[in-house]
């Protein structure tokens, strides 16, 4: 019986300190832009049935109403991803854009494939293209000329820039956002960017601000979604859990030496 303890208190240690490092990621990207929580989701192993529930205790057919169960620990399920909003927070650069609503945008990477991201910290590259900070460009290819004086970016994605002797603003072109089923299905690539699994299915391509789609806010980021009082929460709870699994260790061992001693 203090083998069966010390395996399942092993599984509880092993579930908090993952509950740990999941909660120091969220921590330590508090002020990463548009960084989604993560959050760890357990489920309880397989049981062992010693009397099984139903069955019959006598031959005139009586029911056992509830058997012998024992649990053999916890193990990690998934880790869950939350895709609501952070905050908006105002930087006032042309080129830096939040999503309001729902959405992504669209980035071609070097190898062809496409990402999606909420973090909408562009800049403009070599080519004058608008691009992220990696170099990877927004996807349609919006490009910026060299003489422009000012960039204007509406809610529904136009954009369009001042030129110097011209009276009105040159269209450049129109930002389009996606939109998936299932957004805490994507893949998280690092770098702020996503790719879409089976899992999330397809993106649906859109206008922002039609259909559902978040409108574009010019000047403005998205925040972090982490709330830094409930992390710590969580993590005085994750810690004060694997402190009680360890102490089940210690108990456990103490009666598997006292069974020793009493055998010898």
């Amino acid at each position: 019986m203090g083998q069966r303890s010390l395996d399942i208190a092993a599984t509880g240690m092993q579930a908090q300190q993952t509950y740990v490092d999941v909660t120091s990621q969220n921590l330590a990207n508090i002020n990463t832009t548009a960084y989604k929580l993560q959050r760890p989701e357990f489920e309880d192993l397989i049981y062992q049935n010693q009397r099984a529930v139903g069955s019959n205790s006598s031959d005139n057919g009586t029911i056992v109403p509830t058997g012998i169960q024992l649990g053999t620990g916890v193990r990690l399920a998934a880790i869950d991803r939350n895709m609501s909003q952070g905050t908006l927070q105002q930087t006032s650069a042309p080129l830096d854009m939040a999503i309001q609503g729902s959405g992504f945008f669209q980035i071609t990477m070097p190898d062809g494939s496409t990402a999606y991201t909420r973090a909408g910290g562009f800049q403009v590259g070599p080519d004058g293209s608008i691009v992220t900070s990696d170099g990877f460009q927004l996807t349609p290819t919006i490009t910026i000329p060299q003489n422009a004086t000012s960039i204007s970016i509406d809610q529904s994605g136009e954009v369009s820039a001042t030129i110097p002797l011209q009276t009105t603003p040159q269209i450049l072109g129109t930002i389009q956002t996606v939109n998936f089923i299932n957004p805490a299905g994507m893949q998280a690539l690092g770098n702020n960017l996503f790719a879409e699994t089976a899992a999330s299915a397809s993106p649906i391509i859109g206008t922002p601000g039609l259909d559902g789609f978040g409108t574009i806010i010019q000047g403005f980021l998205e925040t972090s979604n982490v709330n830094p009082v409930t992390e710590l929460t969580n993590l005085i709870k994750a810690q004060r859990v694997y402190e009680m699994n360890s102490k089940i260790v210690t108990a456990s061992d103490q009666m598997m030496q006292a069974l020793n001693q009493s055998v010898v």
